[in-house]
């Protein structure tokens, strides 16, 4: 007995409209390559009719907001690494659909591993590898000496067979590794594709919302360094993770940049070890070198991420050119950004640096994207520039605006207070930003134009 194949129809992206059959240009819209494959719903049918029955789900009504019950804090699972936690906002929401994304081998699959490793002492887990083989898996928790009693494997590439299983298994958590690898009956396209992609995400994310199961997806990522599929897939799930580290470091920074039930922009520090990640319980620490004695160029500043103050050294180098046009070359900064502020030094401060090559440097691997960056990178510019180190115990913060001015960044206090905590004794900060009371040990050198910042910080 052969089961018939669902018809599939192919939609444009760009304005929705839908072929018998693939072109290479919308006949609509006149756009090229934007017709994917999608499964043809018979009238009447809905998408949601799978899991009806499934214990959770609801039926839809219309209800006014003032009537709604909210049920107060939202419960939450701890996932037993107290870094993952903070990232998530506090833990694993009930129903809730995470994506993870990063380069292969930075640790995602060894991650989402010791998480269920240490959830399936207290609930029902299920991993779901298409990757994997179940030996691979087991070779890989011996490695790590993780406890492989409460772990339940499942190893499956179609999302029908998957759904069916998790709902006979009923996990509170289920990690998908890897989402690229999954595929509906319902597409002939091949597993990886866009529209298989968006429909196997969409049939997982419907059965985590009916189930109210906590679900991790894998996702592979493009050389760009965004989540491989359609842009789409990252407005389907409620938060969206990326894995991030350098070849050469073993630490690891796991950033939010979606969350739904947390801030975005935080941040968690892993070491990768023999054994497996560990947590850093101390980041800003990792992120300082330990000169002997003050070098030229270099400056610690104080940036955030999400919640969380963090220490960071900027480093930069400058040295005359033999080029017609001197480089600009940044690791963990805006691009632009240093161009924007070395004109302003040139226009504000009178140095001038048109026939210098200026490297800056973000020390561990850390991206920072917020504009409290300005005035500590031109400090080390400057430093640099003069071979003239800043004291050990000098940090800085601050935006910069086209017309000199230094300009306030959000949570000055709470940047104050990190510093102070680290052993700090000087701090160069925004006008605006200064505390209404002195902090103890930390004397605050208050600016309100970029020369007055370069007097200061070289005197």
């Amino acid at each position: 007995m052969t089961v018939a194949r669902q018809k599939s129809l192919y939609s444009c992206s760009e304005c929705g409209a839908q072929a018998p059959k693939w072109a290479g240009q919308c006949a609509e819209c006149g756009a090229w390559n934007t017709l994917v494959e999608v499964p043809a719903v018979p009238a009447g049918q809905g998408r949601g009719g799978r899991f009806a029955g499934y214990a959770g789900a609801a039926r839809a009504a219309v209800a006014s907001l003032d009537q709604v019950e909210s049920g107060g804090e939202v419960p939450r699972i701890s996932c037993g690494l107290s870094e993952l936690d903070h990232v998530l906002g506090g833990g694993l929401v009930p129903g809730s659909v995470v994506i993870i994304g990063g380069d292969p081998g930075i640790g995602k699959s060894t991650l989402l591993l010791q998480t269920l490793a240490t959830l399936g002492r207290q609930i029902p887990t299920l991993y779901v590898t298409g990757e994997e083989s179940p030996e691979q898996i087991s070779l890989r928790s011996q490695r790590l000496e993780l406890p492989r009693k409460g772990i339940r494997l499942l190893t499956e590439t179609r999302v029908e067979q998957i759904i069916e299983l998790a709902a006979r298994e009923r996990p509170q958590v289920m990690v998908i590794d890897s989402i690229q690898t999954i595929y509906t009956e319902l597409l002939q396209s091949a597993p990886g594709s866009v529209a298989q992609l968006r429909e196997s995400a969409a049939q997982l994310v419907r059965f985590a919302k009916q189930s109210g199961i906590a679900m991790f997806l894998v996702g592979h990522v493009t050389k760009e360094g965004q989540l491989a599929g359609p842009r789409v897939l990252e407005h389907m799930v409620d938060t969206v993770l990326y894995f991030e580290g350098e070849s050469s470091s073993s630490f690891r920074v796991i950033r939010a940049v979606k969350n739904r039930f947390g801030a975005v922009n935080e941040l968690g520090v892993f070491a990768m070890t023999e054994r497996g990640l560990r947590e850093v319980s101390n980041p800003s620490a990792i992120f300082l070198s330990r000169h002997e004695e003050p070098v030229a160029g270099s400056v610690t500043m104080v940036t955030r991420e999400g919640s969380r103050p963090l220490l960071v050294e900027v480093q930069a180098l400058v040295d005359e050119s033999h080029l017609s046009n001197p480089r600009r070359v940044t690791l963990g900064l805006e691009h632009n950004r240093l161009a924007m502020s070395l004109a302003v030094l040139h226009r504000h401060a009178g140095v001038a640096t048109y026939d210098q090559d200026v490297f800056v440097n973000v020390v561990g691997g850390v991206r920072v994207t917020e504009t409290a960056a300005d005035l500590p990178v031109l400090l080390a510019v400057l430093s640099s520039l003069r071979n003239r180190p800043l004291p050990r115990d000098l940090i800085v913060f601050g935006e910069i605006g086209l017309a000199g001015e230094i300009r306030p960044v959000p949570s000055g206090l709470d940047r104050l207070r990190e510093a102070a905590r680290h052993g700090f004794s000087r701090a160069v900060i925004p006008k605006a930003n200064a505390p209404k009371r002195p902090i103890e040990g930390l004397e605050v050198m208050a600016v309100g134009r970029l020369s007055e910042a370069v007097d200061l910080s070289l005197s």
